[in-house]
């Protein structure tokens, strides 16, 4: 997903950040550090564990943790080590760009570490990827869409500027937003929408998906009437809906997160009368949690929620081993859309570090980093998918959700494979 403030003040060149993991004690050039050389190794997740996302990152915690005991907590006989970090704030509620930094330049020194599962915010893996890769340690996310993390379609320099040592070693288990982007287009074709106004929050996450849904339904021949950035922290948006009326648009789309009021949007759209069943309203997985039920009141009944990926119940046999685990060993925790997809990568992470140990007789960043290039037809709890030659997942089913009796019951599933 997820929530994607642009954090360019964070997003250092590569000159200064080499200086910073030099400063921390990195490994410079990367693939020679690493743990293994004992009887253990260590990996980290990062994510926010604080503000309106904690239910959501506390239960991939779990998941994590959950994939580790299974294995008794020793892969290839090595023990592994397994620290949470927090890349969020209590003031600011949400992932902090100055917290991911950090967290990462701590990393990049700790040499035992050969392994980095996050993070969940798209402009946090912004801020990371350029330290960890110059630290070269791998990355599998389980929550980031950005395309620009990855490929060509962001902004003019990615993803070129996130990868300094022209190594990479970022991955995720989602589909990116060029996917989520096609969902909401082929969503809004089958809803019959000629016309559509597009809004976005202006944060790296929010912006850059709604241009691939306004890519997405041009191709379609769907008649984008109106774009505009929000400002997240206005008390209301009166005065943009009634302005959004007289576009007179079948859908409104918002690209954005939860943080930046969305709840709030949609009571005004409702308000300036643009009824849910009549103009629709679509959403990204920024705001697929209940604090946007909550936010919005009876305004969200009939919102669209698209998700880059599928939820707990649509997952196959391994998937729903999984959730029964899960919920025995956690039953105060509730399965959340994310917590799957944690498992995923935790269990891709470990694979590869037994591949690498009984490949190589020791394990360090660089074979790790290897192994989980190396990942291809992985059978897991997503199903059978592979990584390709960016990071990015092979996987291309994603689904829709909608606000029904307040709450997200699950619409469709599609396949956006081009």
């Amino acid at each position: 997903m997820r929530g994607l403030r642009w954090a360019l003040t964070v997003v250092l060149s590569a000159g200064v950040l080499a200086l910073l993991v030099a400063g921390c004690g990195g490994a410079g050039g990367g693939g020679e550090s690493g743990g293994g050389g004992g009887g253990s190794v260590k990996i980290v997740s990062d994510l926010p564990l604080q503000g309106a996302n904690r239910a959501q990152t506390i239960s991939m915690v779990n998941a994590i943790r959950l994939a580790i005991d299974q294995r008794g907590g020793k892969v290839a006989g090595l023990k592994i080590e397994y620290e949470s970090l927090d890349d969020a704030t209590a003031q600011s509620g949400q992932w902090d760009e100055g917290k991911c930094a950090e967290n990462a330049q701590q990393a990049a020194q700790d040499e035992e570490i050969v392994g980095w599962i996050g993070p969940f915010n798209s402009g946090c893996a912004a801020v990371e990827i350029p330290i960890l890769n110059e630290a070269g340690l791998v990355m599998i996310s389980p929550a980031n869409t950005y395309v620009g993390l990855t490929k060509e379609g962001g902004e003019p320099d990615e993803p070129d500027k996130y990868y300094p040592t022209g190594q990479r070693n970022y991955t995720r288990v989602i589909p990116a937003d060029d996917k989520q982007g096609r969902l909401a287009a082929v969503l809004m074709r089958e809803e019959g929408v000629r016309t559509v106004f597009i809004l976005d929050d202006r944060e790296t996450y929010g912006k850059g998906l709604a241009d691939q849904v306004q890519k997405s339904a041009e191709e379609f021949g769907i008649e984008v009437v109106g774009r505009q950035g929000i400002d997240g922290s206005a008390s209301n948006y009166r005065g943009l809906m009634n302005r959004v009326r007289e576009a007179n648009p079948d859908a409104i789309y918002f690209g954005g997160i939860i943080e930046n009021n969305a709840g709030q949007l949609v009571r005004d759209k409702v308000g300036a009368g643009m009824p849910n069943d009549e103009v629709l309203f679509i959403g990204p997985d920024g705001i697929f949690v209940d604090t946007f039920i909550e936010q919005a009141g009876d305004a969200a009944e009939g919102a669209y929620v698209t998700f880059g990926g599928i939820p707990p119940e649509r997952l196959g046999e391994r998937g729903q081993r999984f959730i029964e685990e899960y919920n025995a060993k956690y039953p105060d925790d509730p399965i959340q859309a994310y917590t799957a997809y944690a498992y995923e990568a935790a269990n891709v992470l470990l694979d590869a570090i037994e591949r690498a140990q009984k490949a190589d007789g020791e394990v360090n960043r660089e074979n790790v980093l290897r192994e989980v290039f190396a990942t291809e037809n992985y059978k897991g709890v997503l199903g059978t998918w592979s990584f390709d030659e960016n990071g990015d997942t092979t996987l291309t089913k994603l689904s829709v959700q909608r606000v029904q009796n307040g709450e997200f019951k699950l619409d469709r599933v599609l396949d956006v494979s081009r």
